[in-house]
């Protein structure tokens, strides 16, 4: 026994090395994401029947209690049997690929189990098919596990020797020469098998990791590529800053050259080949003007089909960056011979590519975002928020997918707050009425986009719709709220709007239940711009001096935290009627 053990442990040392060569085949990759197709099933349940072909064939022959030390057998005879690790391939074939695999591997081991024949050639056919069955329901059952456990492994292997003895026991005749050769074969097989079955698991654990960090590696490498090219792309696809770019992906890419274009011209080329380049040449090849159409990564595999011909150019990599949606120009990357072109290449392109689109689409909303900011400056009468409406557009923008009649709801409250804006932006004053149907637009849409996230009370003296107030005053106070006083809650946020007269003046209060002003700021809130983490204060600075400049200094804003949590905003303004002021309507 202790010699059949040794021998089957040479042997499956022969086995395992062709096992950590499967291991390389860039097709292993789709057994370890368990994304199999039908023509794949067939295909791995041939190569894993191929495993359990060269498993038996590895074996030992065993008859009359004694061990042959034969490399190649024939078909046995009837007093013959093998000492095998054939089920380690069914195995692997069942817990990777599933039932369908476990079962086709299991088929092709067991014919050849029942080929050879020999005195356990049915059993180990029986054993061969059963292995495939159950190693298939396994690896449903740890599904979730992109690879098994070696220790699993270990204990899942024992019991593919086992039931071939099992069925040896129960099918072989006569059955003390039955038991005879299970006492022989029993525990070197399921040793062996075992053993090599956890042996490959872990195999299969170590290529995961370098495939895993390879990713990692190629992923941090374009995020360097794409953050160091941003400072250049931010300035437009210039032949400078092209030509900045194309000397940086020079140097940290292994291209024979790179070349950067937008939509009709090479701006810049470096590497093999800059010689022939002249810059501002027009783009003239086919795959080049495809990519740009398509917006699609294309490959050119020969001479003849990339640009600029250089004898020592073979192939290229052509990859589209887009910038608001639309392609903006290409990168270009050049290699020696097409078999340099490997998918590592490919997909660090890819990744590269998309990475500076992101990154040129941040830095378009950032200056978007600038230039609405400025616009707000300089409409500050109207008070309209940059932010505000972008964010209620990109809100649109999900909705039209999601509840169009939402959408639809939305768009209809944005027009009629816009309406509003318009119409107040020509006047100084309008009345409390007017002011809360400006603000009930604003809320409709406010409350679509944080849904329950807070509620808005209001208590308003009836006398007051028609006194005059200067535009949207106590909508930016109600916006302050909802951007900073609750921008913590998720949930049972409350805005209350206190509109009282006492005597000749109208008292107007706007508090929440948020966190609150930091004591720090509380004093200087309102008389400058107060820089902090969640803004500058500006908004409320603006509506403190525009009350002072027209009410004078009884007007201005008084701010206070509640002990209860929330801060209050409360100002007082003299009567003003509403005759002789330009009304409007909300159509």
């Amino acid at each position: 026994m202790q010699d059949l053990t040794l021998l089957l442990f040479e042997r499956m040392g022969i086995f395992l090395m062709l096992t950590f060569i499967f291991t390389r085949i860039p097709l292993f990759r789709q057994l370890l994401d368990r994304k199999i197709s039908w023509m794949n099933r067939l295909y791995f349940s041939c190569l894993f029947g191929l495993f359990g072909i060269l498993g038996t064939y590895a074996g030992v022959v065993v008859r009359d209690g004694t061990v042959s030390s034969s490399f190649w057998m024939l078909p046995l005879a009837q007093d013959e049997a093998i000492a095998h690790s054939a089920l380690v391939g069914v195995v692997i074939g069942g817990l990777m690929g599933g039932p369908y695999v476990g079962i086709g591997s299991g088929l092709i081991t067991g014919a050849l189990m029942v080929y050879m024949g020999g005195f356990a050639g049915w059993a180990g056919g029986i054993a061969a098919l059963a292995t495939g069955i159950l190693a298939g329901g396994v690896a449903r059952f740890f599904s979730q596990e992109r690879v098994i456990s070696p220790v699993k492994a270990l204990f899942i292997g024992m019991f593919a020797p086992i039931l071939l003895m099992g069925v040896i026991l129960i099918s072989a005749a006569p059955p003390d020469e039955a038991i005879q050769l299970v006492n022989l074969i029993g525990i070197p097989m399921v040793l062996t098998n075992s053993v090599a079955i956890a042996i490959f698991t872990t195999m299969l654990h170590v290529a995961l990791r370098e495939e895993e960090r390879t990713a990692a590696y190629e992923t941090q490498r374009a995020l360097y590529i794409a953050e160091a090219a941003l400072p250049h792309l931010k300035q437009g696809l210039t032949f400078k800053t092209a030509a900045a770019v194309a000397g940086l992906l020079m140097r940290e890419l292994k291209a024979a050259a790179v070349a950067i274009t937008d939509r009709e011209r090479i701006l810049a080329h470096a590497g093999i080949g800059t010689q022939q380049h002249v810059p501002g040449e027009s783009i003239k090849s086919e795959l080049s003007r495809k990519a740009i159409e398509t917006g699609e990564q294309q490959i050119a595999y020969s001479h003849e089909q990339i640009q600029p011909h250089h004898a020592s150019l073979g192939a290229a990599i052509i990859v589209p960056i887009t910038e608001g949606g639309k392609v903006a120009g290409l990168i270009k990357l050049y290699f020696r011979r097409p078999q340099d072109i490997r998918s590592v290449e490919i997909v660090l392109a890819q990744g590269l590519g998309q990475l500076i689109s992101y990154q040129l689409g941040a830095a378009m909303h950032e200056k978007m975002t600038h230039l609405m900011k400025e616009a707000e400056l300089k409409v500050l009468h109207a008070q309209i928020n940059p932010h505000f409406l972008f964010n209620t557009l990109n809100s649109i923008n999900s909705l039209i997918r999601m509840d169009p009649d939402l959408a639809r709801h939305v768009t209809t409250q944005l027009g009629t707050y816009m309406r509003l804006n318009l119409k107040v932006t020509s006047s100084q004053w309008i009345s409390f009425r007017q002011e809360m149907e400006l603000l009930k637009a604003y809320l409709e849409i406010m409350k679509i986009r944080f849904e329950d996230q807070f509620a808005v009370e209001c208590d308003m003296d009836a006398e007051l719709e028609t006194w005059l107030i200067p535009p949207a005053t106590i909508q930016l106070l109600v916006e302050n709220s909802v951007k900073h006083g609750l921008r913590n809650r998720r949930s049972g946020g409350l805005i209350r709007i206190g509109l009282r007269r006492s005597g000749g003046r109208a008292e107007v209060s706007v508090e929440d239940n948020g966190t609150g002003i930091p004591p720090d700021l509380l004093g200087k809130l309102g008389a400058k711009p107060v820089a902090s983490r969640s803004g500058n204060g500006i908004g409320v600075y603006n509506i403190n001096q525009r009350l002072i400049g027209l009410f004078g200094d009884e007007a201005r804003l008084h701010i206070e935290n509640k002990a209860k949590g929330g801060c209050r905003f409360m100002f007082s303004i003299p009567y003003m009627h509403a005759e002789g002021s330009e009304a409007f309507e909300a159509h």
